[in-house]
């Protein structure tokens, strides 16, 4: 009898799991209704609380649950080899063993949802910033590669003195949370308060998997990889902050992190966020024409051109055999969440610029 109940007890909180994860999904189908009551409503509150309790911790707490939940993995599939082994695997291990998996693959999807995932379905950075991105022209991204070139001559060197002083990852996250305090009425919608960034404690790891940064949105954590060149730091750091304001797609984390960057008082970040730019917009005009694409590097000053040639020696030494995979993993959770380009998702940052060009003119970049 007791046995029974039991039974009843745990299907009917997975059947009030499942209730509440359909009734997210149903949620998610409504860009307005995300962007006004979750995205600028509930949303803002839960970040703040998360950044108040986990962003004093000097690590980040969001990866040592990372690792926690690893080695729960690990001792999972070892139970489940020893019972392979031990031939107990039969219709009831199979069913209890199910629930169980269901039971946890339900809250972490609801929690993820509740706490930030929603973002993914939010209408955006665009509407906020009153642009239009779609369908730009050749000749309007060879305009952006020129504009870019030109802003990464004028604060490269001034920026030379930051490197060292930013290597240290007070430094560095000081600053970015400074350069999000900037704005003011220019983007009102970037404000940004309670500092949360932390060092990966994975850095050297994902130097091999290739990532420079992530969050974490079970802490409101955001996590900087600081072992890769100095001068890519910022923007990475001001993308991550851009997460944690609810920015979930990757194009729009980038916009909001090059809005913010681009000018900050810090030569250093404004050189950062337009190196990042660069590198996306030139990506972009070798797939339309690889020979103006040519032309335009060629005619990059020397010193951004040792960046870009240091950035690249330093990927080349960090090829990890796991990356390939990491990365397509990635691209299919980019896929599932609202961003049918994969990894490609990142370079759309480039329409939402260009829009944002032809609406305040090239010289607000």
């Amino acid at each position: 009898m007791q046995e029974r109940t039991g039974q009843r007890y745990r299907y009917t909180g997975l059947y009030l799991l499942a209730g509440t994860a359909l009734f997210i999904k149903l949620v998610s189908i409504f860009p307005d209704l995300v962007e006004k009551y979750y995205s600028t409503g509930v949303y803002p509150v839960i970040s703040r609380v998360q950044r108040f309790l986990f962003g004093w911790m000097p690590l980040s707490f969001g990866d040592l649950l990372y690792a926690i939940a690893t080695i729960g993995l690990v001792y999972a599939l070892v139970k489940f080899i020893q019972a392979l082994v031990q031939k107990r695997i039969d219709l009831n291990w199979l069913l209890r063993v199910g629930v169980k998996v269901m039971r946890v693959w339900l809250w972490i999807y609801i929690l993820f949802n509740l706490l930030w995932g929603l973002n993914y379905n939010r209408v955006g950075i665009a509407r906020q910033a009153g642009i239009r991105p779609g369908q730009y022209s050749t000749a309007e991204l060879d305009s952006l590669v020129q504009v870019l070139s030109s802003r990464m001559e004028a604060n490269r060197t001034i920026s030379l003195p930051e490197r060292q002083p930013l290597r240290h990852k007070r430094t560095l996250f000081t600053r970015a949370f400074s350069a999000y305090q900037q704005p003011g009425t220019r983007a009102l919608f970037l404000k940004y308060g309670g500092q949360s960034v932390k060092p990966s404690l994975y850095s050297y790891l994902g130097n091999y998997l290739g990532f420079t940064g992530y969050y974490n949105p079970f802490t409101g954590e955001a996590q900087v990889n600081t072992t890769v060149p100095v001068f890519v730091q910022p923007f990475t750091t001001c993308h991550e902050i851009g997460h944690q304001l609810g920015y979930a797609r990757e194009n729009e984390a980038n916009m909001a992190g090059f809005l913010t960057a681009s000018k900050s008082e810090s030569p250093a970040f404004r050189y950062s966020a337009y190196f990042d730019l660069y590198l996306y917009a030139i990506r972009d005009l070798n797939l339309r024409d690889s020979t103006l694409a040519q032309l335009r590097m060629n005619q990059l000053p020397a010193g951004v051109k040792e960046d870009i040639i240091a950035l690249r020696k330093f990927n080349q030494e960090h090829v990890g055999l796991l990356e390939p995979l990491v990365r397509t993993l990635y691209a299919q959770y980019l896929r599932a969440n609202q961003q049918p380009s994969g990894l490609l998702s990142y370079n759309q940052v480039v329409a939402l610029v260009i829009a944002y060009g032809r609406k305040n003119g090239w010289e607000r970049l």
